[in-house]
């Protein structure tokens, strides 16, 4: 229903500005196509590699391997997958989501979301040609090691 209800409005908002200006609603709409049609083959790909992993990997295998037993060696897997791991944030909400319901652990996909946003180990290299090395070491090191903190209060607000 919460969908639907934000569809309607950006389609609402789309119809007056189309009717304010109809030149500027089309080129809108244009950059809006071409914008999509240059992300999809990668979201397609991501999509298909999660629906892959959640095909061949049993429930029992992901509760074994990241679930709430799996402690700080799950923790630690997720956090190595996040850091390494090059997923727009709106394909990682819902593969983490498929990942509890499957039976992970709160604190390991607490870990693998906050490093999945934060470090960037595939983006390094070009991130070190305007910032420098050191920089980049920097951000990507405490921000890994902030990721275990965030879900050691994740798991203390959430209570699992």
């Amino acid at each position: 229903m919460f969908t639907l209800a934000l569809y309607l409005f950006a389609f609402g908002w789309l119809g007056l500005t189309y009717l304010k200006d109809r030149q500027k609603a089309r080129a809108a709409v244009t950059k809006c196509c071409r914008s999509f049609f240059n992300i999809f083959p990668d979201f397609a790909a991501v999509l298909l590699l999660v629906g892959l992993m959640l095909t061949f990997l049993a429930p029992e295998t992901i509760a074994r391997l990241i679930g709430k037993s799996s402690g700080a060696a799950g923790m630690f897997l997720t956090s190595v997958l996040g850091a390494i791991t090059l997923i727009p944030g709106f394909v990682a909400f819902p593969l983490a989501a498929s990942l509890l319901k499957m039976g992970a652990g709160i604190a390991q996909i607490a870990v693998f979301i906050s490093t999945l946003m934060t470090v960037g180990v595939v983006t390094a290299p070009l991130e070190a040609k305007y910032f420098g090395w050191r920089e980049v070491l920097w951000r990507n090191g405490l921000n890994y090691l902030f990721a275990f903190f965030t879900a050691l209060v994740i798991v203390k607000v959430v209570g699992a």
